[in-house]
């Protein structure tokens, strides 16, 4: 079971941190990947890690912006949002995975998700 949480309202250009810690020991091949979802659009892919590496990957519209880390002890990942936007307005989903992968169809288990709302 996956629980995020940090979601929150915050004005266009500041930061929010985003947490989803998982109820068990994730597999040391797992893939934690972070994904967003606005009204009327499919979940786009954000950001992932690799538990074991920690070798990440980011959707091109928050590189550079976002920061995707794990804390192997408290088995939580983290979404650091920097520089937000008004478009980055979404519910925020973490899910876990065993693929490399930025397709959503990878990933087996998902959180109940976590609103972000920036304003202008």
């Amino acid at each position: 079971q996956l629980v995020e949480s940090g979601g929150g309202s915050v004005q266009d250009g500041g930061s929010l941190r985003l947490s989803c810690t998982s109820s068990g020991r994730p597999y040391s091949s797992s893939v934690m990947g972070w994904f967003r979802q606005t009204p009327g659009k499919g979940r786009e892919f954000v950001a992932l890690i690799r538990w074991h590496s920690g070798t990440t990957l980011y959707a091109n519209s928050v590189k550079g912006r976002f920061i995707i880390s794990k804390d192997n002890a408290a088995r939580t990942t983290y979404l650091q949002m920097n520089n937000l936007k008004v478009e980055d307005t979404a519910v925020y989903y973490c899910a876990v995975g065993s693929q490399y992968s930025s397709n959503q169809a990878d990933y087996r288990s998902w959180g109940q998700g976590t609103q972000v709302t920036v304003t202008s």
